[in-house]
């Protein structure tokens, strides 16, 4: 590894109304290394990397790139520097082509006009390199999310940078784009580049990163050599104490015989078919699959997110028709989606309307709005999940992945309803507040509920399901007992495998 430092952070600090985001940050990163961001939501890790790429440019302290000092006005001009950034979010163009979206703003030209054989051709190689299945002419509209976000990382290729950052880049991909992001990122590390990472997934950051640097509460913890600290170290450096950081029930046999939540040959064309399953009172029941095994699609529809083309659902007992979330929370049931920002809470309003938005009814009387009463939820919910900050009428939008999760969570717990469905319940969550959701969820089938619970993450799935079913292309292929459940056994039937495979060892 050179040990020329390529970035130098200096006395760094940011200041929002009413919050410190960083405080005196001093710190570097090598040039041709692959160095790890980690802390918890909130801990300034986005922040940071605004300043760097030119998002923030009123802050104080310095920035220094190569030995020289830098003060971009705003991130055109970082990407003119070769600093570039891989969203958790992808932003494209979906009705232009690949290679348009890949080449957009610096496309190259014939004289007037924009040579799309060049580009074409040019990102064709790109794409070969790293192994995608989908062409530089082929429609955005046309991707999966996976692909979307290799496309996002194709542009950084295409424009030669020499900084690249990644925040939580393998979020939406399957097994196989993750191993292809690994490669890229050695090749790129091998060629000289510098890499910043960002990832909640510690088997990523052990397996990818030469060093982690650890923010907490936007104050410069400590550096350390990947190789040279242990799991349980790092996280303590990043919560500043004991924590449960990996899913693990400690209240076990709280299922109950009673059914409240059975659904029969449930079938929507050409996405699931023919899928049943039973919820008992007081269990988890969870949903293992890859990526376009359609589990988010299964549970939508029976929340009625989606419309079913047929079979049936039963609520305690009862055929529901349930053909709107208004009927799903008629029925009982609540959903946390996947996608927060879109489908989790509305970006206008604050943490107290957004708690309040699925339970109008409960804090209106006599036609009037008990504003009081809504408050009072909202209080309560806040110290329940440990929100941060604790303002009611902080923007939801303006919180950390985490806790815009814990305000979605607060929205349906509101609600009483008694079956929830979690869908990829700690995506882009910090260990901390994963120990909390998990906590949540445990108390919740204490108290009664029932829960769902849909996660790509097989130790998270693993370690809170009393059951688990695995689904394959659209069609639920396996159900495993608690006692039958390991890695190697789901991903066995999420890959197709079939029951003849022997697991005596």
């Amino acid at each position: 590894m050179a040990s020329t430092a390529m970035i130098r952070f200096r006395e760094i600090s940011k200041t929002f109304p009413g919050h410190k985001a960083l405080d005196n940050i001093n710190f570097e990163i090598h040039k041709g290394e692959v160095h790890a961001l980690m802390g918890e939501n909130g801990a300034g890790k986005s922040t940071l990397l605004n300043i760097l790429h030119g998002i923030y440019n009123e802050y104080e302290g310095q920035v220094m790139i190569n030995g020289q000092p830098i003060k971009f006005k705003n991130a055109q001009d970082a990407l003119k520097m070769g600093i570039f950034k891989v969203h958790q979010e992808v932003s494209l163009i979906p009705d232009l082509t690949v290679g348009q979206n890949v080449a957009l703003g610096y496309e190259p030209r014939k004289g007037p006009f924009i040579d799309f054989k060049s580009l074409h051709a040019k990102v064709e190689l790109i794409l070969k390199r790293m192994r995608c299945k989908f062409r530089s002419t082929d429609l955005v509209s046309s991707l999966s999310t996976g692909e979307m976000q290799m496309l996002t990382i194709a542009k950084a290729l295409f424009n030669n940078s020499q900084i690249i950052s990644f925040d939580e880049p393998t979020a939406a991909l399957t097994d196989n784009e993750v191993n292809a992001l690994f490669e890229i990122i050695h090749e790129l590390k091998a060629n000289g580049l510098t890499i910043i990472y960002i990832s909640h997934r510690l088997d990523e950051v052990f397996k990818i990163s030469d060093r982690i640097t650890v923010l907490r509460d936007g104050v410069y913890k400590a550096t350390f050599v990947t190789n040279e600290i242990s799991r349980e170290l790092l996280i303590r450096s990043m919560v500043g104490r004991e924590v449960g950081a990996f899913a693990e029930r400690k209240k076990f046999g709280l299922a109950s015989e009673e059914v409240v939540l059975e659904v029969k040959n449930l079938t929507r064309d050409h996405v699931f078919h023919d899928v049943s399953f039973k919820l008992k009172k007081g269990e988890i029941l969870g949903f293992a699959g890859l990526v376009g095994s359609k589990r988010t699609d299964v549970v939508r529809t029976v929340f009625g997110a989606d419309r079913k083309t047929s079979g049936d659902i039963f609520v305690k007992g009862k055929k529901a028709a349930i053909h709107s979330p208004k009927h799903g929370l008629k029925y009982g049931i609540g959903l946390i989606p996947e996608n927060r920002k879109t489908q989790g809470f509305v970006r206008v309003l604050t943490n107290e309307d957004n708690m309040g938005l699925a339970s109008m009814k409960k804090f209106s009387r006599w036609g009037f709005l008990d504003f009081k009463k809504k408050l009072d939820n909202c209080l309560h919910f806040t110290k329940e999940m440990n929100l941060n900050p604790k303002d009611p009428h902080y923007m939801t939008h303006n919180l950390s992945g985490g806790n815009q999760q814990k305000v979605i969570l607060g929205k349906w717990l509101s609600t009483d309803v008694d079956i929830l469905i979690f869908d990829e319940p700690t995506k882009g969550v910090d260990v901390g507040a994963k120990a909390e959701i998990y906590r949540l969820m445990e108390d919740l089938v204490e108290a009664g509920k029932s829960i769902i619970i849909v996660s790509s993450e097989l130790p998270e799935v693993i370690g809170m399901s009393d059951r688990i079913l695995v689904m394959h292309e659209g069609k639920l292929v396996k159900e495993l007992g608690r006692d039958e459940l390991s890695e190697e056994r789901v991903l066995h039937f999420a890959m197709g495998g079939s029951e003849q495979t022997s697991w005596a060892k």
